[in-house]
């Protein structure tokens, strides 16, 4: 069973900064990539930031250039560092992570890919 666990989330004034962590437990072979998801009340979940193959980054266009997604490999663990936060950004934060983990099928050892979301953080930006 493959868990991911968000901390960092809270309350915020405009123009402050948080910085959220997400860890990633269980057997895991590889992930493939990590990243940062948002939904607001009454909105769809958007994509915040995503980074995979280690090195490959995606921002969502509204934290471009404010918010910075990093990954440590061998921990298997994300964060985003979010500056010059604005009450648009209040939400609950979500991780996410595809990957793949060992299974065993008819006898032979395989990898199965699994795509895992943790249960959110909750990010207020209010004066």
């Amino acid at each position: 069973q493959v868990q991911l666990v968000e901390s960092g989330g809270g309350w915020v004034q405009p123009g402050g900064s948080l910085r959220l962590s997400c860890a990633a437990s269980g057997n895991i072979s590889s992930i493939n990539g990590m990243g940062w998801y948002r939904q607001a009340p009454g909105s769809r979940r958007e994509l915040v930031a995503r980074m995979h193959s280690g090195e490959f980054t995606n921002y969502g266009d509204s934290v471009k250039g404010r918010f910075t997604i990093s990954i440590d490999g061998t921990k298997n663990t994300a964060s985003l560092q979010m500056n010059f936060l604005r009450p648009e950004d209040t939400a609950v934060y979500y991780c996410n992570a595809d990957l793949f983990v060992p299974s065993l099928d008819s006898g032979v050892m395989r990898r199965k890919y699994l795509e895992v979301w943790g249960q959110g953080t909750l990010v207020t930006v209010a004066s």
